[in-house]
């Protein structure tokens, strides 16, 4: 049977290609070439939750195998069904009906609602990630993951690094994470605002639910020239709810109390920590000749001005000094 292989664009973490066949498509992830950070591209977990994962109301590919033996193709690697839909890179969603916009931000939700109200126990996860201390070991992890990936020193993140862990709230509850909860790792229907799969789960654990929700909201304070967010846009005129509302709709959803302001400014500002801890990542490895996208070093350029924005953040909301 004939096999094409064409890689996918997009994206700065595993190399992802499209396998097709007379018959039938399907996708392979695999780590990158040459070295990497410990415990990046997870390649191994990313397989484990999604097959735990099927047939939850958290919509996945199914996985068909992972391959743990580097000499086969040069990494890791494991193959899964292709969806057949549409990925949306502008969260403005440019090229939708105003109802459109607002059903999408809606079917995101409800993805990620479901996702944190899975209990890991029921689903074969309950030993996927480490118990207790989940912020406080994040915290931890990603400024050593920035000093790892440093290129040029960054005075925002250093003072983050040294104010974020002495500021830590009190843990939360533990669920299943994703870690980049992003509008982009999901994959919709090709012409009906309804999603099909959410997928990148490389960075996924058990952990608190409310660091996996702020980080995802990063886009409600980010501008489209900062990193594809919506906070110089007119929502009320696309349809796109506002970061109040679609909080207040994933907080229903889970069944939960309102969160506390200061907890929840904490947690966007630890989000923009971690985002510019990652795109610092990407600026190593474009450095280095392993990144995984053509624009890695643009988009890697992006973590000075990120790190500046969240402790401009911290003073502002949480009186940093």
């Amino acid at each position: 049977m004939p096999l094409t292989i064409r890689r996918f664009s997009g994206g700065q973490s595993n190399p992802t290609f499209l396998l097709a066949t007379s018959d039938r498509n399907y996708v392979l992830r695999k780590k990158p070439d040459g070295a990497l950070l410990p415990s990046a591209h997870a390649i191994d977990r990313e397989h484990r939750v999604m097959r735990a994962l099927s047939g939850t109301d958290v919509p996945v590919p199914s996985v068909l195998g992972y391959c743990n033996d580097p000499t086969v193709i040069g990494a890791e690697f494991f193959i899964m069904t292709h969806i057949e839909g549409r990925t949306f890179w502008d969260a403005r969603l440019p090229d939708l009906s105003r109802d459109d916009r607002a059903v999408v931000f809606d079917e995101m939700n409800k993805v990620i609602a479901a996702l944190h109200r899975i209990d890991p126990a029921t689903v074969g996860l309950a030993n996927y990630g480490r118990p207790g201390r989940y912020l406080e070991r994040h915290v931890a992890r990603w400024s050593k993951q920035y000093l790892a990936s440093e290129t040029q020193p960054i005075e925002a993140m250093n003072r983050l690094i040294d104010w974020l862990p002495k500021h830590l709230p009190a843990p939360g509850v533990t669920s299943i994470v994703h870690g980049d909860l992003r509008l982009d790792n999901l994959i919709f229907h090709p012409v009906e605002p309804r999603a099909l799969a959410l997928i990148d789960w490389e960075l996924s654990t058990l952990g608190d639910p409310l660091v996996d929700f702020a980080y995802h909201m990063l886009t409600w304070i980010l501008r489209s020239d900062e990193f594809r967010g919506i906070a110089d846009a007119d929502l009320q005129a696309l349809g796109i709810p506002g970061a109040d509302s679609y909080l207040a709709l994933y907080v229903e959803r889970r069944g939960i109390a309102a969160i506390d302001p200061a907890l929840w400014n904490y947690h966007l500002v630890f989000g923009l920590f971690r985002l510019a801890a990652i795109l610092q990542g990407i600026a190593k490895r474009a450095e280095d000749g392993n990144a995984a996208s053509a624009d890695a070093l643009e988009t890697g350029a992006k973590a000075r001005p990120i790190a500046e924005l969240a402790w401009r953040k911290a003073r502002e909301w949480l009186d940093a000094r």
